[in-house]
């Protein structure tokens, strides 16, 4: 999927970060020791493996702060599919630049590609029905950005990025409260219009709760079997958006789509990823 670029200047100080923790106090002593200053070499990106890449922006930034002097030709971009032996970028200019920048480089581009390419597979089990798949908050900390980047690239959709972003009543907040008809009505008469609410329901009759109350323009369900959400579905009747959650499995997927949810949400696409195997030849 083409997802918009991200400004690099947003992207810079996770890399920035990641390089400091890998250069330490003293720089790559190593490559110092051990490769002529003058060495000039060029490096490929390759896959390992099958997959969607994502995080080739994020790489090329890594070597661009070790060294702008450094030349990077793309051959694919984030959201292509590769397979096995695809040549994803070149890197040319000084040696020790490029092994210095090499691991964040392909943590980066490894990790975000492990997520673009498990939101390929879970979207495309989708395919024939009008279920999005979107991830959820369950990122690394410090890279939900480029984690929910990586998902667009997969295909997928973002839910909301941070608390800020909208109100999602949790059961908790339901408990806390004392109800689904206090927390609805509290919303009615104290969110921005330009907020939409979100509310999480286990049971049927908290939905018929929910679309009785009004207040809500999505309604997450939450650990509801493939019968149950059929139920769900048609008792909404369009009137809210449906959002399907948890133990959402990639084997389950189709079933789920099947029952008409407007979206399936997993918080497996960003914390249960496995990284996609690349590797960087000199």
């Amino acid at each position: 999927m083409t997802a918009t670029p991200l400004p690099d200047m947003i992207l810079e100080p996770l890399v920035r970060a990641a390089l400091l923790e890998d250069l330490g106090t003293y720089g790559d002593i190593t490559t110092r020791t051990v490769i002529p200053a003058a060495t000039r070499y060029t490096a490929r990106l390759n896959a390992r493996e099958a997959g969607v890449v994502s995080g080739l922006q994020v790489a090329a930034l890594a070597f661009r702060l070790v060294d702008p002097a450094l030349v990077i030709t793309a051959h694919k971009a984030d959201g292509d599919s590769i397979a096995p032996g695809d040549l994803l970028m070149e890197i040319e200019g000084r040696a020790a630049s490029i092994l210095s920048a090499e691991r964040v480089a392909l943590n980066f581009a490894g990790r975000l590609s492990g997520i673009a390419t498990m939101t390929a597979a879970f979207v495309a089990r989708t395919q024939g029905t009008a279920t999005r798949v979107t991830c959820t908050r369950k990122t690394t900390p410090g890279l939900r950005l480029v984690e929910k980047q990586a998902v667009l690239h997969g295909g997928g959709f973002n839910h909301r990025f941070s608390l800020s972003d909208a109100i999602l009543i949790k059961d908790n907040h339901i408990a806390a409260a004392g109800g689904i008809r206090p927390v609805l009505q509290a919303v009615k008469a104290q969110a921005s219009h330009m907020i939409r609410c979100e509310i999480e329901v286990d049971r049927l009759d908290q939905l018929a709760e929910v679309l009785d109350e009004g207040g809500a323009e999505v309604v997450l369900l939450d650990n509801m079997d493939t019968a149950t959400l059929r139920e769900a579905v048609a008792m909404a009747k369009g009137r809210v958006v449906l959002e399907a959650s948890g133990n959402m499995r990639l084997d389950r997927i189709a079933e789920v789509a099947a029952t008409g949810v407007d979206y399936i949400s997993s918080g497996a696409l960003t914390h249960s990823a496995q990284t996609l195997d690349l590797g960087l030849d000199f």
